[in-house]
């Protein structure tokens, strides 16, 4: 900035300063009101689920570590049923966490190995209706 030499140059430099303060709070009151409306809940939800859908690798991410809680949960269901006995519960929940992080980590793995099976069970019934039928 130059040095004010005169009373109108000052008097000139105050009212630039003030315009330029009025702008500043105006912007500042503007980001205020964006911030407050992308804060409510409803907002955030709505820009989190658009979020979401919009990232099929999140999509993904999240349906490999639900199949892999799910057969998890199952696998220690099957080892543990109803038992009390506190060896079997222990071996159960290991086994949970150890299939929950292998099916979560190799969803791909997972799914060749499933249809796999599949198409062999579907492959070897054919060929048992086959052999009836002759």
């Amino acid at each position: 900035m130059q040095n004010i030499t005169t009373p109108d140059g000052l008097k000139h430099a105050i009212h630039l300063l003030e315009v330029k303060q009025d702008i500043s709070g105006l912007r500042l009151k503007e980001q205020f009101y964006i911030t407050c409306e992308n804060l409510k809940p409803a907002n955030l939800l709505k820009s989190t689920l658009i979020n979401i859908s919009s990232s099929p690798n999140l999509l993904d991410t999240l349906l490999s570590t639900s199949i892999g809680l799910a057969t998890g949960y199952l696998s220690r269901k099957i080892v543990v049923g109803t038992s009390r006995n506190i060896f079997r519960k222990l071996i159960g929940s290991g086994l949970q966490l150890g299939i929950t992080n292998i099916v979560a980590q190799h969803p791909e793995a997972v799914k060749s190995f499933g249809w796999f099976i599949l198409h062999h069970f579907l492959h070897k019934k054919k060929g048992t209706l086959k052999s009836r039928d002759k």
